[in-house]
C-alpha cells in the first residue's frame, strides 16, 4: 500500500518518471514507463533489477547493440489483422527495420558467454522473428523506405516502360517549349508543369491560339494559360495508363505481403512487447548511469543498509550547477527500526527523509538506486508519508488536523512490513500537547514494529528515542562556529536546533535573546550547549584523524620510495662494479700487450738510443690515448692548503689527480686513504684537500638515474596492449595506431590488439595496410570469433 494518493508527487518520483519517458526511444517504451508501479514481490523486483543492471553493463561496455528503429507498429498490426486490407509501403518499412532491430538484439544478447546477461536472455527466450518474413519484406521495400523496382517482373516492366515514356515526353515537351520561347509565346523562364496529372506548358494568354492543344488551367491574373499540346496527348495518355498499371501491381504486391504478415501477427505482438521492454529497460539503465546508481543486495524482509545514498534529483541539479552532493549512510534493521532525525532548520532533515522515500520507491519499481556498491536493501509491503501542508478548505481540515488524519492511518494500518516517513513530527499545534501526542504515536508505531524515518525539533521525542529500544536518534550536523549546515546525517545522537545561536548571529537584539534564554530555562540551554560541545569535539577529532591519516599515508609512500631507491642503488652498484672490472681487464690486457711489444722492439734494436726513445714515446702516446678515451671524471674543487694540517676524516685527492678519497688515519708522514672501496698508503705531501660532491648533488644524481630506470619500468607496467579506435576518422585512427605501435615496439611488447569494429571495413583496411608496412610486425590475424572476429586485428611483434 502506498499512502497518500499523491505520494509520487510528494517524494519527486513523478519527475523521475518524466525523465525516464524522455529517455525512451519509442512510444513502446513510454507505455511501460507509464505503467510502472510499486511492487512488493521479492522475486519480481530482483528480476527487474538484474535486467536493468545487465543493460547498464551493456551501455558501459559500448556494446554494438542496436539503438535505432524502435518503431511502434501496433496500429499496423491491428489493420493487417483485418482480412482484405493492405498496408502502405511506409508501414512495411517500419515493420522491416524494427524487426531487424529485434532480431539483432536477440542475437547479440543470446550469443554472450555463459553467465553473462542471463536476465536479458530469459527476457527474450520465447521471442521469435522469422527470417522468411524479413526476407519477404526486404524483397519489396529497401532500407531507404522505397519500393524495389524488381519487387515483381510486372512491376519491373511497368517501371522500365514508364521511365522510357517519361523520357520521350520530356524530350518532346522540351522541343515544344523551346520553339514557343523563340516565338515569344511563353515567358522566358517558363518550365513544364503538372495540371490535373497531365504535363502542360505555360503560355501567354494572347498567344494561346498559336499552340494547338487543351487548356487545363490559367493563372490568377489570367495572363498565363496552361496548355497540353496536341502532340503529347498520346504520350500523356500512355504514361497515365502505365502509372495506373504500376499502381495496380503495387497494390497486388502489398496485399500479398499483408496476407503473409497476417499469419505471423501473434508472434509479432510478442516480439514488439519485447522491443518495448528493451526500450524501457534501456531508459532505466541510462538513468542509472546519470545518477551513478547501482544494484544493492536485496533481502526478502524489510531492511535498509545504504552506503553513500544520495537524492537523485538533487544530485542532477547540483551536478548541473557544479556543486557537490553530500551522501548519507543509513541503516534500519529489526533492532533499530525507527530513525528520529533532529537538527536546525534548513539543515537537510526533509531532504534526508525524501531521499529515503524516493530511493526505496525507485527500488521497488525495479530501478537501480544511487547508493554505493556494498549497500543492502529489503522489501517493504507499504510506504506511508506525512510531509508538507495538507490543509483543505473543502474538507474543513486545518494543517494539524490533516497531520492527525495521517497519524490515524499510520497507527491503524502500518505493521512490521511498513515504512513510515513523517516530517516535522508533532508540529501544527500547541508544543506541549503536540509533543505529547507525537510521543504517544511514536510509542504505538514502535510497539507495532514499524520501520520509519521521522524528523522533529521536540526534545521529549529525542529523550524518548534515547531510552527506547528500536528507536535511534540522528542529527544533521551543523557548523556552530559559522552557523552553517553541513548536510551530513550522523546516527547515534540527537541534534540541536541552535535557535538561540542563530537568533544571536542574525542580529536579534541582545535583550530579546537573553530573555528567550531565561524563558527556555537553564536545563534546555545546558542540553543544547552539551550537544554543541559534542559537535565541536567531534569536528576537532575528525580533523586530527584526517591529518593523522594523511601523515600515515605520506610515511608509507616515503618508505616505499626509499625501499625502491635502495633496491635500485644496490642493483646499479653491482652493474657499475661489473662494468668497471670488465674495462679494467681489457685495459690491463692492452697495456701488457703494448709493454711486451715495446720490450721486444728495444731488444731487437739492441737498446739503440733512438729506437728506445721512439718506443718509449709510442708507449706514452698509447697511455695518453687510453686515458683520453675514459669518460671524464667530475671535477672537484681544490681547497687552499691554509686550512691547517690534514687529519682523519678530511676529503683529499692526489696532487694532479681527480680521484677523491677520505683519510682514515695518519701515521707520521704517511696517510691511510680510502679511494672508492680500496685503502691505500700515501705520503701526506702528495695529498691536497678537495671538496667532494655535496649530499644534495649526490641525491640529485642518484635520483635522476633512478627515475630514468623507473620510468621505463613504469611505462611497461602501465602499457595496455589493446587500443580501441571505433568511431574515429581514418586519419585520426591511423595516427593513434602509429603512436601505439611505435611505443609497443620500443617497450618490447610481443603482441598488440587493435579494435576497429566491422562497419564498412574502412578502418580495418587502413590499420592492416599500415601494419603490413611495419618491418617489426611478424604477422597479422583477426581476433577469435567469440571475442570480436574480424572486428579486431592481432599483430605479433618481433
Amino acid at each position: 500500500m502506498i499512502y497518500p494518493d499523491n505520494f509520487e508527487i510528494k517524494i519527486g518520483f513523478a519527475q523521475v518518471r518524466e525523465m525516464l519517458s524522455e529517455l525512451c526511444l519509442s512510444p513502446l517504451g513510454r507505455q511501460f514507463v507509464s505503467r510502472m508501479a510499486f511492487l512488493n514481490r521479492h522475486d519480481l523486483v530482483q528480476r527487474l533489477l538484474e535486467q536493468t543492471n545487465e543493460f547498464k553493463q551493456l551501455l558501459e561496455s559500448d556494446a554494438e547493440i542496436p539503438l535505432q528503429h524502435y518503431f511502434d507498429v501496433t496500429a499496423y498490426l491491428d489493420r493487417a489483422a483485418i482480412p482484405g486490407t493492405f498496408l502502405e509501403v511506409q508501414a512495411f518499412f517500419e515493420i522491416k527495420m524494427s524487426l531487424r532491430t529485434i532480431r539483432d538484439s536477440l542475437r547479440y544478447i543470446s550469443s554472450a558467454e555463459e553467465g553473462k546477461y542471463e536476465a536479458l536472455k530469459a527476457l527474450g527466450a520465447n521471442v521469435m522473428v522469422e527470417r522468411s518474413l524479413i526476407a519477404a519484406l526486404d524483397k519489396v521495400v529497401d532500407d531507404a523506405g522505397a519500393v524495389r523496382d524488381d519487387a515483381s517482373p510486372e512491376l519491373q516492366r511497368y517501371k522500365r516502360d514508364l521511365i522510357a515514356q517519361q523520357g520521350q515526353l520530356r524530350k518532346t515537351i522540351s522541343s515544344i517549349i523551346r520553339h514557343a520561347k523563340n516565338e515569344g509565346w511563353t515567358p522566358g523562364d517558363a518550365e513544364p508543369t503538372i495540371r490535373g496529372g497531365r504535363l502542360v506548358i505555360p503560355v501567354i494568354a494572347e498567344h494561346k491560339r498559336r499552340i494547338k492543344g487543351l487548356i487545363h488551367d490559367e493563372s490568377n491574373t489570367g495572363q498565363t494559360v496552361y496548355i497540353e499540346p496536341e502532340s503529347i496527348f498520346e504520350l500523356n495518355n500512355d504514361i497515365k495508363d502505365l502509372e495506373n498499371a504500376y499502381h495496380r501491381e503495387l497494390i497486388r504486391i502489398l496485399t500479398g505481403l499483408t496476407n503473409t504478415l497476417r499469419n505471423f501477427i501473434p508472434e509479432l505482438r510478442k516480439a514488439y512487447q519485447y522491443l518495448g521492454l528493451l526500450d524501457f529497460i534501456r531508459a532505466k539503465a541510462a538513468f542509472a548511469r546519470r545518477v551513478e546508481a547501482s544494484m544493492p543486495k536485496l533481502h526478502r524482509y524489510p531492511h535498509i543498509a545504504w552506503k553513500e545514498a544520495i537524492h537523485p534529483l538533487l544530485y542532477l541539479s547540483h551536478k548541473q550547477m557544479g556543486k557537490p552532493t553530500v551522501p548519507m549512510d543509513l541503516e534500519l534493521t529489526r533492532d533499530q527500526r525507527i530513525l528520529l532525525i533532529s537538527g536546525p532548520n534548513a539543515g537537510g532533515k526533509s531532504v534526508s527523509l525524501k531521499t529515503v522515500g524516493l530511493v526505496q520507491y525507485m527500488l521497488q519499481t525495479g530501478m537501480l538506486i544511487p547508493v554505493a556498491d556494498n549497500s543492502e536493501a529489503g522489501i517493504f509491503h507499504d510506504i506511508f508519508i506525512d510531509i508538507g501542508d495538507e490543509q483543505s478548505i473543502e474538507n474543513d481540515l486545518s494543517t494539524y488536523s490533516s497531520h492527525l488524519t495521517n497519524m490515524k492511518k499510520f497507527v491503524t494500518v502500518a505493521d512490521n512490513k511498513s515504512l513510515v516517513l513523517i516530517d516535522e513530527f508533532g508540529t501544527g499545534t500547541e508544543p506541549v500537547l503536540g509533543g505529547a501526542i507525537a510521543e504517544a504515536v511514536l510509542q504505538n508505531l514502535n510497539d507495532s514494529k514499524v520501520f520509519g524515518v521521522i524528523t522533529t525539533h521536540y526534545t521529549n521525542l529525542k529523550n524518548f528515542a534515547e531510552r527506547t529500544p528500536g528507536i535511534v536518534n540522528g542529527a544533521m550536523r551543523y557548523d556552530h562556529k559559522n552557523l552553517q549546515p553541513l548536510y551530513q546525517l550522523e546516527i547515534g545522537k540527537p541534534g540541536s536546533s541552535f535557535a538561540i545561536e542563530i537568533a544571536r548571529k542574525i542580529g536579534l537584539p541582545r535583550h530579546i535573546v537573553d530573555k528567550a534564554s531565561s524563558l527556555v530555562g537553564k536545563d534546555k540551554i545546558r542540553y543544547d550547549r552539551l550537544l554543541e560541545e559534542l559537535e565541536t569535539e567531534k569536528q576537532e577529532l575528525e580533523k586530527k584523524l584526517k591529518e593523522a591519516t594523511a601523515l600515515e599515508l605520506k610515511l608509507k609512500r616515503n618508505v616505499k620510495e626509499y625501499q625502491e631507491l635502495k633496491n635500485f642503488l644496490e642493483e646499479s652498484k653491482q652493474d657499475v662494479m661489473r662494468e668497471a672490472k670488465g674495462k679494467a681487464k681489457l685495459l690491463l690486457k692492452d697495456a701488457n700487450q703494448k709493454i711486451e711489444a715495446t720490450i721486444q722492439q728495444i731488444k731487437q734494436s739492441q737498446a739503440d738510443k733512438e729506437q728506445t726513445k721512439l718506443a718509449r714515446r709510442e708507449l706514452e702516446e698509447f697511455a695518453t690515448e687510453k686515458v683520453r678515451k675514459e669518460e671524464p671524471r667530475p671535477a672537484h674543487k681544490r681547497v687552499a692548503s691554509n686550512g691547517g694540517p690534514l687529519k682523519a676524516g678530511d676529503t683529499v685527492s692526489l696532487i694532479g689527480q681527480d680521484s677523491v678519497g677520505q683519510i682514515v688515519g695518519i701515521k707520521g708522514k704517511t696517510a691511510e686513504v680510502l679511494f672508492g672501496g680500496l685503502k691505500t698508503i700515501v705520503k701526506v705531501d702528495n695529498l691536497e684537500r678537495a671538496e667532494a660532491l655535496t649530499k644534495k648533488q649526490k641525491k640529485a644524481e642518484t635520483a635522476e638515474g633512478y627515475t630514468r630506470g623507473m620510468n621505463i619500468t613504469q611505462r611497461m607496467a602501465d602499457f595496455g596492449s589493446t587500443i580501441d579506435i571505433r568511431g574515429e576518422y581514418a586519419e585520426d585512427a591511423l595516427n593513434k595506431v602509429m603512436n601505439f605501435t611505435d611505443e609497443a615496439i620500443m617497450l618490447g611488447i610481443p603482441e598488440i590488439k587493435i579494435v576497429h569494429g566491422r562497419g564498412n571495413g574502412v578502418l580495418r583496411q587502413v590499420v592492416r595496410d599500415y601494419l603490413y608496412s611495419v618491418p617489426e610486425v611478424v604477422s597479422l590475424t583477426s581476433e577469435a570469433e567469440e571475442r570480436g572476429g574480424d572486428g579486431a586485428t592481432l599483430a605479433v611483434l618481433k
